[in-house]
């Protein structure tokens, strides 16, 4: 560079010198740090590009206070469906929170009035973001539910990552009886959920994430997401037996007003331990995202989960409705509901326990060539598994091999092959399913019973086989 400027100072081209140092001011801004010192002072920085912002160090609070004052006006780039604390919405720029916490009050999940009561606590819609190292706190009782509902992080936008997060979420209504009382459509409990981290737009990356969830709601999913990652995230929820739930009875608590009758109809059978959140890492077939402010409608496309831990939640990892590649590895599900289900695609080296649900699931017949490596492994304490299954395998042409990290399998809690998909929702009679052509290599001693709806199913088991299918050859070892 000195000789550049040197030649052009000689040549006496003081217009070119003048634009080098103009292009090389810029450059120098691109990447200096900008250190802020106030929430109110980061504001204007969330709409620049190129730019290198840190917060400084330290604990910040958002109240109601703040949403009357106007002190966080922002909207959602979706026509005003959200309003949104923190707006990301420049390209090309890094954000650095490093030893800051922001404490948001569960009173500010109804603080906005317009436009619908819907609240996004940070959301990104430009292009090629990192922002990383918040420590985000939803901060009241869990019962501080918004008055529609409400997202801690939403990622918009493309080629952005947020790393390093970690977010304890909180404030949804009901709270403490997990999806038993309704989910979607269907409520006999009117719902206002808190899910805690959205994934949507293109190539967007969720990396080294914690979330501590303590709302009904996902933790992390994604909509309208194509090839997504989410790597490196640690996700725990809550658990809560129906038994204890069954307690309020004669209470006058909102499950004792409506006789314990669930949203599938009968009343809520004992025995099963169910999360008080959603699914720990879930994709969906439809949703919207913005991306360079044009709006798109799609499902989700070409997932991938690697190196994360879900404890307690309703799933660990849940990819049946997303198309194209879908690939997990290296992930492990403890104490879920149920530990994977992706339908097609690839689970590579995971684990999960069968200590509150089955380690896999397949949701439908139509499901086809799935290859899943799972090691089942040991758990501490008593086994809650209502639906009796180690794993549910239906559909077809699916190559599955589970590991063995389990002393003394409990017997009582199957490797199904076709049948009944019960769960907490699907009672036995509700749903059986067929199963086909599937080769299974089970090294646990867990057993294996191939329904009388399974047929073309082969492989070696180290546990008993019972068979009722038809020309299945799955020979014990």
């Amino acid at each position: 560079m000195k000789k550049i400027v040197t030649n052009l100072i000689c040549s006496g081209s003081k217009r070119h010198f003048f634009l080098l140092l103009f292009f090389v001011s810029f450059c120098s801004n691109i990447h200096s740090q900008i250190v802020v010192n106030s929430l109110i002072e980061l504001l204007p920085y969330l709409e620049k590009s190129n730019v290198k912002v840190k917060l400084k160090p330290g604990i910040y609070t958002i109240t109601a206070k703040d949403i009357q004052k106007g002190n966080f006006p922002a909207t959602s780039g979706e026509k005003n469906i959200a309003n949104v604390l923190f707006l990301f919405s420049g390209n090309n720029s890094e954000y650095d929170f490093t030893k800051v916490t922001v404490n948001v009050k569960t009173e500010v999940l109804n603080a906005f009035t317009t436009p619908k009561g819907e609240l996004y606590e940070v959301q990104v819609i430009g292009n090629n973001n990192v922002i990383k190292n918040l420590k985000l706190v939803d901060d009241g009782s869990v019962h501080d539910a918004p008055k529609r509902r409400a997202t801690n992080i939403v990622m918009d936008g493309k080629s952005n990552r947020i790393e390093g997060f970690h977010i304890t979420t909180r404030g949804s209504y009901p709270y403490g009886y997990g999806e038993a009382f309704g989910k979607g459509g269907k409520n006999v409990i009117s719902h206002r959920k808190h899910s805690a981290f959205l994934v949507r737009g293109y190539k967007n990356h969720a990396k080294n994430d914690t979330i501590i969830h303590q709302s009904y709601g996902h933790a992390i999913f994604m909509q309208a997401a194509d090839w997504p990652t989410i790597e490196g995230c640690y996700v725990q929820g809550a658990m809560r037996s129906t038994h204890e739930m069954w307690k309020e009875e004669g209470k006058g608590t909102d499950a004792d007003r409506i006789g314990f009758v669930t949203a599938f109809g009968y009343k809520l059978p004992k025995g099963y331990m169910m999360c008080l959140g959603e699914e720990g890492i879930r994709a969906y077939n439809g949703g919207e995202t913005i991306i360079d402010g044009v709006g798109y409608k799609r499902g989700t496309s070409n997932p991938t989960v690697l190196n994360c831990t879900v404890k307690n939640m309703r799933a660990g990892v849940t990819l049946t409705h997303a198309t194209g590649k879908k690939y997990v590895s290296g992930t492990t599900a403890i104490g879920c509901e149920r530990g994977f289900c992706i339908g097609t695609g690839d689970i590579v080296n995971c684990f999960a326990d069968t200590q509150h649900g089955p380690a896999l699931g397949v949701d439908y017949p139509t499901d086809k060539g799935m290859t899943a490596e799972i090691t089942l492994l040991s758990y501490e304490g008593k086994s809650y598994n209502g639906s009796g299954h180690a794993a549910i395998i239906i559909g077809s042409h699916h190559k599955i091999t589970f590991h063995n990290a389990v002393k003394n399998a409990d017997q009582n809690l199957k490797i199904n092959i076709g049948g009944d998909n019960k769960t907490i929702g699907m009672l036995a009679k509700d749903e059986n399913y067929a199963a086909s052509n599937i080769v299974i290599e089970n090294f646990t001693n867990y057993p294996i019973v191939l329904d009388d709806n399974s047929k073309n199913c082969s492989g070696t088991s180290v546990g008993i086989v019972v068979d009722n299918g038809v020309k299945n050859n799955i020979v014990k070892k």
